[in-house]
């Protein structure tokens, strides 16, 4: 999610301070980087996938503007919980995919940025999924960090400043979550 230091300050004003007239002006900055990180998530998603990158944007969207309870911090903390949307729309399409073939056909995803290793490899998401449950069990800032690299797309920084630590915590984070994510998978 690549911006301008300029952008990304209006859409933290945005967020912080969207009234109905500047609702519009809000989506549509929003909407490039959603669709963008939609775009990189789906290209890892087995070819014959039903779910395209515009309706998983907008099926995300739908769960965030249901977000009554949350206050946005920062364009950092709204992309963090677009993060965890983008996931659960993946997670229950896989499960429904699931249910439907009874257990074929999983949901396959490549998780290619050094995630569990440096080759490009195929994961099944629910797999994935149930693994990062199980992360924010143990460690939950790594499970964040994980959840906002891979459905986010945000960079250390991003992250760092979203969770409140230095970027060099993220990282480490990001190098435990990977090993331990390495080892839980391949037990399967």
């Amino acid at each position: 999610m690549f911006m301008s230091n300029r952008a990304k300050t209006e859409m933290t004003r945005l967020l912080l301070g969207a009234g109905a007239l500047e609702h519009e002006q809000l989506v549509s900055l929003l909407y490039a980087e959603l669709r963008a990180a939609a775009g990189r998530l789906m290209v890892r998603e087995r070819l014959d996938h039903t779910l395209q990158p515009t309706a998983l944007v907008h099926e995300a969207w739908l769960r965030l503007v249901d977000q009554d309870r949350v206050a946005w911090t920062d364009r950092a903390h709204f992309y963090g919980i677009a993060a965890r949307c983008m996931r659960q729309v993946l997670v229950d399409h896989a499960r429904g995919r699931a249910a439907d073939k009874r257990g074929g056909g999983w949901a396959q995803v490549t998780l290619d940025e050094g995630l569990l290793a440096a080759e490009r490899r195929e994961l099944d998401l629910l797999a994935l999924d149930e693994a990062l449950t199980k992360l924010a069990l143990l460690d939950p800032r790594a499970a964040q960090v994980v959840e906002r690299r891979v459905f986010g797309g945000m960079t250390i920084e991003e992250i760092a400043a979203d969770l409140e630590v230095s970027p060099r915590t993220v990282d480490g984070d990001w190098s435990t979550a990977r090993l331990w994510l390495t080892r839980e998978l391949e037990g399967r």
